[in-house]
């Protein structure tokens, strides 16, 4: 059992920065892929990021290239998502998500990942 809990999320000024956070139980953390889905109001469950056990594979959505980056210190069990130049359009619940069964690989598929925290809100203001 991996229990994720995402931090970070606020409310920033677009051009702003947030960095938010995915604390991991479990010693299966450095073990796994880790992705960050978001949802905006309205709207389905997205891909935004997700990298493998070492670090080594990461992927992007477009949107985001160049923006945002993902990482992870296995040592805290904890993966990061640093967020800058945000956009009014970035405004979505991020969740974090753990693939317990892929270490090496890197799926931009929700049904891939085995677990979920709950959320952190993100809001971007115009």
């Amino acid at each position: 059992q991996v229990q994720l809990q995402e931090s970070g999320g606020g409310l920033v000024q677009a051009g702003g920065s947030l960095r938010l956070s995915c604390a991991a139980s479990g010693r299966i953390f450095s073990a796994s892929t880790m992705g960050w889905f978001r949802q905006a109001p309205g709207k389905e469950r997205d891909f935004v990021a997700a990298i493998n056990w070492s670090g080594g594979t990461i992927e992007y959505e477009t949107s985001v290239k160049g923006r945002f980056t993902i990482s992870r210190d296995n040592a805290k069990n904890t993966v990061y998502l640093q967020m800058n130049s945000l956009k009014p359009e970035d405004t979505a619940v991020y969740y974090c998500a753990a693939d317990v069964h892929t270490s090496s690989i890197v799926y931009r598929i929700q049904d891939e990942y085995d677990y979920w925290g709950q959320g952190t809100q993100v809001t971007v203001s115009s």
